[in-house]
């Protein structure tokens, strides 16, 4: 069995999940990402990740598919034996923003199969897996991780779909933390603001025009390290008295202001 702690990481072949491997690594830990894009595309950036001496296991899988969530975890189990820390990265937008009177099953699905359903049921498969460890690792302490957004409380109805499945992500953070007490699993919550990423380029102009006119308190772009640090928090065992809790990465969004 690995004697390093395992962190499995949807999503995070680049953008926020990658920034989360790659600081997760600097902390010790080994890497499992779970991700659709090919090892080709993206072998720079889990390359960068391996120079810190992580052990770095790339996955290819659908989180939307049961065999591959199941094949994922069975081979993270055969090639370390543990998973620590589930970090529910993976998430997609819309492909067309389109207002949400015009909107069409068809998005509502595809984004809801991958943000909601495949989160859930991933989330189910790695729980059931971390109560078989309990007790088999020595000073075992696991965590899940769900990313969720400030969409999760903030109307944008030009991708209402979006807006609908990061809502589900926080009562899915509240049903597993309560479900998963028991057993000594924390579960947290992380919901990131404006942040810079291949998902949020194509929009650059619109968020900087917003910055500069005061959105945010925090007058900048948030970055993938902005919250890779907040997870480190949470798996560094800095909120072990603390579960289902939420921490919002959003240049002070999220405060009410006059």
């Amino acid at each position: 069995m690995n004697q390093k702690r395992v962190a499995l990481i949807t999503g995070a072949a680049r953008g926020i999940g990658n920034g989360i491997a790659l600081k997760l690594a600097k902390d010790g830990f080994d890497i499992a990402i779970m991700d659709v894009l090919k090892y080709d595309d993206i072998k720079d950036n889990i390359k960068i990740i391996e120079e810190t001496k992580a052990t770095v296991l790339y996955l290819n899988g659908n989180i939307t598919d049961k065999e591959s969530r199941e094949q994922v975890v069975s081979d993270i189990m055969k090639k370390f034996g543990r998973i620590d820390v589930l970090v529910n990265n993976a998430g997609v937008a819309p492909k067309v923003r389109t207002d949400l009177l015009q909107m069409t099953e068809e998005s509502y699905n595809f984004v809801m199969d991958i943000n909601l359903k495949g989160t859930l049921f991933l989330t189910q498969t790695v729980a059931n897996q971390m109560i078989e460890l309990i007790g088999k690792v020595d000073n075992y302490r696991p965590k899940i991780i769900n990313i969720a957004s400030m969409s999760s409380y903030t109307s944008s109805t030009s991708r209402g779909e979006y807006c609908i499945s990061k809502a589900g992500i926080s009562m899915l953070t509240k049903l597993f933390a309560d479900r998963l007490a028991e057993y000594g699993i924390n579960v947290y919550e992380v919901r990131p603001g404006i942040i810079f990423t291949p998902m949020t380029e194509v929009v650059k102009g619109k968020y900087d025009k917003l910055i500069a006119e005061g959105l945010l308190p925090i007058k900048r772009w948030g970055y993938p390290e902005d919250i890779a640090n907040a997870i480190s928090a949470f798996c560094m065992d800095l909120f072990s008295y603390s579960t289902g809790e939420v921490i919002n990465i959003d240049g002070g969004f999220h405060i009410q202001r006059l």
